[in-house]
């Protein structure tokens, strides 16, 4: 008999190991033609807007043979198809491109920007969820009550202020008043760590502040809802400190929609970091954005595009993969 049952539990761990096995290979597979319609439809997009980069970088003074000769150059004179198909296949053997603004690789471009923005995003990470989730697990302790209120209008404050004018009116007052931090600029972690992290708290600051908000005002929500149920109610009765039950019994049978949410909130990250280093001219990929657009830099643009989309998807993945680990009762 005591044999049955471990041959019986041998089989339904290797079920189940092979039901997450599948689940991952299928959601890694239906990556593949989102990423594929994010190519094609920002490269359509980029070529049909009004705009001739060979123009741009011909300059004001540019003759028409000089802006021709830059369009030979660039291939920009190929039929669009053939362009696709081109930029497709270098794709696929790992080639980015060349950037016409920068004249440099794209790939080089990126590895040059990439420290600064994950840096600045690592940073907001910590600080958003060290802030967010004691914040709204108090908020829904005391439900109703004047910390309640104060927590739930700092939600709707940070979601109603722009991060551009948040982050002006910190350099304002943190860096022009009172001189505590750098108004602007980004200090690698290999020149020290106290210049590393001196440069990123006010811009990390800046980009937390609506993240803050979004996920203290869910986990308030789901902390709230999860108060309410049976099992909490017999753990009072047992005896537990009110720590042990938010923390232990309430907040990790919160945390599914948190989890969520904070997945979210890496597409807005994504979006606030290119306003976050254009005022703080932080050289990262968000920067590096924003002067490709002005530029009409379209390698550079779709590369950027793609290694985003690429993130955005790997981290829902891993929050997907997650979840079995929060909720037992989850299966795919």
């Amino acid at each position: 008999m005591e044999h049955f049952k471990v041959r019986r539990s041998g089989t339904l761990a290797k079920r189940s190991q092979r039901t997450m096995l599948g689940f991952l290979v299928r959601r890694i597979l239906a990556t593949i033609p989102v990423l594929a319609m994010v190519a094609l439809f920002v490269f359509f997009m980029l070529r049909l807007t009004p705009g001739d980069p060979a123009a741009i970088l011909a300059g004001d003074n540019g003759e028409p043979h000089q802006i021709e000769a830059i369009r030979e150059a660039l291939g920009l004179n190929e039929p669009i198809l053939t362009q696709l198909t081109i930029w497709l296949g270098n794709i696929l053997q790992g080639d980015l491109g060349e950037s016409f603004f920068f004249n440099k690789k794209v790939t080089e471009l990126i590895a040059m920007r990439v420290d600064a923005t994950l840096s600045l995003a690592i940073v907001t990470l910590i600080i958003t969820l060290a802030v967010a989730i004691p914040l709204g697990v108090l908020a829904a302790y005391r439900h109703g009550s004047w910390v309640d209120r104060l927590v739930m209008g700092f939600s709707v404050l940070g979601f109603s202020v722009p991060i551009f004018v948040l982050g002006y009116f910190l350099i304002f007052i943190f860096s022009v008043k009172l001189n505590w931090f750098p108004v602007q600029g980004f200090k690698s972690i290999s020149d020290g760590f106290w210049p590393f992290l001196h440069h990123l708290i006010l811009p990390s600051l800046t980009l937390s502040v609506i993240y803050i908000a979004l996920i203290a005002r869910m986990t308030r929500a789901s902390v709230i809802e999860v108060l309410n149920e049976d099992y909490i109610r017999t753990a009072y009765a047992k005896g537990l400190s009110n720590m042990v039950v938010l923390m232990r019994h309430a907040l990790h049978n919160a945390a599914v929609p948190i989890v969520t949410i904070t997945g979210i909130g890496v597409a807005l990250l994504i979006g606030g970091v290119v306003v976050t280093e254009s005022v703080y001219n932080i050289p990262g990929l968000g920067r590096l954005t924003v002067d490709a657009v002005l530029g009409r830099d379209y390698p550079t643009i779709q590369a950027l595009i793609l290694v985003f989309s690429c993130v955005y998807v790997v981290i829902n993945l891993l929050i997907d993969l997650s979840y079995t680990l929060l909720d037992p009762r989850i299966r795919y």
